[in-house]
């Protein structure tokens, strides 16, 4: 079954959301809870469980949009893909963090979640801040600052822009869904 998916538009450079904000070590198992692992399947479902056992109006209360803040190392933990699937169909625009685990953020491009390490905009973020992030010239505006951040490569941006790495692959091959299946490569 193929299921859309929610992608950020690189034509709209700009990204506007309220913040939520969390702190250091936020692990695959808090962000998707563990328990659900093996009896969800469907994005919808895993979305309804984000983050629950952390924050339990996220899942309520986050709106399509909606940046999270978070501290260092945010993702650690498992390789489950279900931990950024939660964060992604929830609508998530992007997570801003001081720093990813490595597997995390590799997972996150390959889905296409937006992934921004700016330590500087984490420490000034506050719970329901508006955050707005500015893709072309890579910084976030907080509080009536600036706060620069590293640029994505612009494969990464290709990836996030087609909604994850195996559409980007579709669109690269000139393959349409149906044919990425006949020829073996469905979801």
């Amino acid at each position: 079954m193929t299921v859309a998916h929610p992608t950020i538009s690189l034509q709209h450079s700009t990204i506007t959301g309220k913040v939520w904000k969390y702190g250091d070590g936020v692990n695959t198992d808090v962000i998707f809870p563990g328990k659900y692992t093996y009896s969800l399947k469907e994005p919808s479902e895993i979305a309804a469980h984000a983050l629950e056992d952390l924050d339990p109006k996220f899942a309520s209360d986050a709106r399509p949009g909606d940046v999270i803040v978070a501290g260092r190392n945010w993702g650690n933990g498992s390789s489950r893909e279900q931990a950024v699937t939660a964060l992604k169909y929830k609508g998530i625009a992007a997570v801003v963090a001081k720093s990813f685990a490595r597997i995390y953020f590799r997972n996150g491009i390959n889905q296409g979640l937006l992934l921004i390490t700016c330590p500087e905009a984490v420490d000034a973020a506050q719970a329901d801040d508006k955050i707005e992030i500015d893709l072309e010239r890579n910084v976030i505006r907080l509080n009536d600052r600036e706060y620069p951040f590293p640029p994505l490569s612009a494969t990464a941006l290709g990836i996030i822009n087609d909604g994850g790495l195996v559409q980007h692959i579709r669109k690269k091959l000139g393959l349409t869904s149906t044919e990425a299946i006949a020829a073996g490569g469905g979801d």
